[in-house]
């Protein structure tokens, strides 16, 4: 066998194990790698940046040329001057990046690396719904499908929904999709009556009050944070709510010491340090977990096997149909230039 025979062969085994398991698994010869290296190695090789969310695993944010939420991400994506972005996410993440850069190769480790928000709210469904509100506009949230932010008007960030709202005129009356909690949160913050779409982050909605209230019982002078995406209860007893960089201002400003912090676990690695000085208790979960907090098992599905692999073949590749990257594209940029 010739070595272009034996690439191609190889090459077609790695395309079937994406389409068979949604990721390049690691082959035996390379387990015993030090994949920090050599993924920098290839990052550097292949003019590669890094983009990772912040509920991502240490080591992933570790290696990230930028870590951040979905605003900032998004703001980077469309700054790159990157040959490959390799997105460190979830897939309306890469998606997004696509679509900001439909020239470049938008890498993403695991494609089953979804989002239960984004998948509560269809492209298909969200058609039939805005036929009821037909004067209103529609605001997406950036946890949407491509397919759903072509169809909107304005996407938005927990980061950036309020300001984007009160960009609306006040007599344009406005579908808020797909989180209700964010929704609900904004309503109150802007005063305005929007029509919610009934969608849900099924990490934000896993935590317990009851056992919040015994945490903070045991830590009385704690100050409980927490992201919009959470219910409503909780967010009425938080001493501040904001996105994921938002939290992280607010314990690096706040003269407290201790806090209590009610969003996706994977927050923690970057705030601690920032202020590795001070007492950062995750926010209790429903379930009786291994860490006791919540997780998204979408944002861990990628990991530095995956992350390698990812690189070296510079697959699984996102891919956003052309006519539907330019409709979802508009919201996105005019969600960027309001911002």
């Amino acid at each position: 066998m010739n070595f272009t025979t034996h690439l191609t062969t190889h090459m077609d085994s790695v395309k079937e194990s994406i389409k068979e398991l949604g990721y390049i698994p690691v082959s035996e010869e390379s387990k015993d790698i030090d994949y920090v290296a050599e993924i920098k190695r290839l990052k550097k090789e292949k003019n590669a940046v890094i983009l990772a969310h912040y509920y991502q695993e240490p080591a992933i944010q570790d290696l990230a040329d930028y870590v951040g939420d979905s605003l900032g991400l998004s703001y980077k994506a469309a700054e790159t001057d990157a040959d490959v972005i390799v997105f460190a996410g979830v897939h309306f993440m890469a998606e997004t990046a696509k679509i900001l850069n439909p020239t470049k190769k938008v890498i993403l480790p695991d494609l089953n690396a979804g989002c239960s928000l984004a998948d509560s709210c269809s492209a298909e469904d969200l058609a039939t719904f805005k036929k009821k509100y037909p004067d209103h506009i529609v605001i997406t949230y950036v946890n949407t499908s491509a397919e759903v932010k072509a169809i909107s008007d304005l996407c938005c960030t927990s980061s950036n929904a309020k300001k984007i709202v009160d960009s609306v005129p006040l007599d344009q009356p406005i579908i808020f999709a797909p989180d209700r909690n964010l929704g609900a949160w904004i309503q109150k913050v802007t005063g305005r009556d929007m029509v919610l779409w009934d969608g849900a982050c099924i990490v934000h909605e896993a935590f317990s009050m009851d056992k919040l209230l015994a945490v903070h019982k045991e830590h009385p002078k704690a100050k409980i944070i927490a992201h919009p995406e959470s219910e409503a209860h909780l967010l009425k007893i938080a001493e501040y709510v904001g996105s994921t960089s938002g939290l992280i201002n607010y314990v690096k400003e706040n003269p407290a010491n201790e806090f209590i912090v009610a969003t996706e676990v994977g927050i923690l690695h970057e705030m601690q340090k920032e202020v590795p000085n001070k007492i950062l208790i995750p926010a209790p979960a429903k379930e009786n977990n291994t860490c006791a907090c919540s997780e998204c098992a979408y944002m861990k599905m990628n990991t530095l096997q995956k992350l390698y692999s990812c690189m070296k073949h510079e697959l699984p590749e996102v891919h956003v149909d052309e006519a539907i990257q330019k409709k979802a594209l508009l919201p996105i940029q005019r969600m960027l230039e309001i911002s």
